[in-house]
């Protein structure tokens, strides 16, 4: 088992990473003190790894809602459903909320876990790469909403995060592929040895081996862990990990969370980041075929059909990261040197908008 850290002063917790975490009890018994437990799942995960969770967290009291899945059901009525299950079982603030699923259980679990009784614990069990290696970590929660991704939400640390590599075993091979964008982003934002490293084990991440995916998991965790220990609400250097975000979330807006992975999105978006940052004279021609070529190799899009550019343009307006009215832009100097800008020429954006959407 490896154990890595947010240092976070009293809200600290460890990422705990290894095979076959979801059977070892002393996971759960060390780090989350309750004794009710509400599991939120998908009707994917909960039929393959429900019952060996339920086991390791018992004697407890364990009650489980399954919710269904997919991103376009991350949505207020969801979490709804969830504080529904919380009261009719007479949960109180003691209580805490175990997320067993992908990126869209954890945010709408730990969204409700924020919002109960003003805030109840909640532990953080992801079951695919893209939320062992991102969406887990942070402290970042919430819903959709017609208007934008993630509108909706509140930064609620995890009192544990438990990474169990085996369930990556039973990820269908898309999932796994959108994985991989976040963990692509890493490398582009502050480390250039990393997608280097990419760059020469790419099939063997593709191909699923234990030794590659359990090193890129760990890395990326590092890397996010050592950025939100030092912006947890993302007041600065934070905004970096949303590398490609803007530009994503547009995409899957526009398309009503159905067509796209979040991760497909984030890919074909950190392509555009890198695009508009090569029009902005910032990186050169050879580093955007790199990360374009990465990307492709990937098997994520690298272009996105039918979102026009002002539809994505009226979406991307909504960003978190607006500023008076402006677009702020997470933008490459180079690979492994991103930063966040909101100094960039209007013609720019457009242009990269109208040649990688249509």
């Amino acid at each position: 088992m490896d154990i890595l850290r947010v240092d976070l002063g009293s809200r600290s917790y460890p990422i705990l990473i290894g095979q076959g975490l979801l059977g070892e009890r002393s996971a759960f018994e060390q780090h989350l003190q309750a004794n009710d437990v509400l599991v939120v799942s998908n009707t994917v995960v909960a039929p393959l790894y429900l019952d060996s969770l339920e086991a390791s967290l018992r004697p407890r009291r364990v009650v489980a809602t399954i919710l269904p899945d997919g991103e376009s059901h991350k949505t207020l009525p969801t979490v709804a459903r969830i504080l529904d299950v919380l009261v009719a079982n007479r949960f109180g603030r003691d209580c805490a909320v175990v997320a067993l699923g992908g990126g869209v259980v954890g945010d709408m679990a730990g969204f409700a876990a924020a919002s109960y009784q003003r805030g109840v614990a909640f532990a953080q069990v992801p079951t695919t790469l893209l939320a062992q290696v991102d969406s887990s970590v942070g402290g970042k929660t919430g819903v959709n909403h017609p208007g934008g991704k993630n509108l909706i939400g509140a930064f609620h640390q995890p009192a544990v995060v438990v990474a169990d590599t085996r369930t990556l075993t039973t990820l269908p091979a898309r999932e796994l592929r959108a994985g991989l964008a976040e963990v692509i982003k890493y490398g582009l934002i502050c480390d250039a040895p990393f997608f280097a490293w990419l760059e020469a084990h790419i099939d063997s991440l593709l191909a699923a081996e234990p030794m590659a995916l359990a090193h890129v998991i760990r890395r990326s965790c590092e890397i996010k862990a050592q950025i939100v220990g030092r912006d947890e609400r993302e007041h600065g250097e934070r905004a970096l990990l949303n590398l490609g975000h803007t530009f994503g979330h547009a995409v899957e807006a526009a398309t009503g969370y159905t067509q796209w992975l979040h991760g497909e999105a984030i890919g074909a978006g950190l392509v555009m980041a890198a695009a508009m940052s090569s029009e902005c004279g910032h990186l050169t021609p050879d580093e955007l075929e790199r990360i374009t070529r990465l990307v492709a190799r990937a098997g994520l899009p690298t272009r996105i059909d039918k979102v026009t550019p002002d539809a994505a343009l009226t979406l991307m307006r909504m960003d978190k990261k607006v500023q008076a009215g402006r677009i702020r832009l997470v933008l490459l100097r180079g690979i492994g040197d991103a930063f966040v800008t909101a100094d960039y020429a209007e013609p720019a954006l457009r242009h990269t908008l109208e040649s990688y959407l249509g």
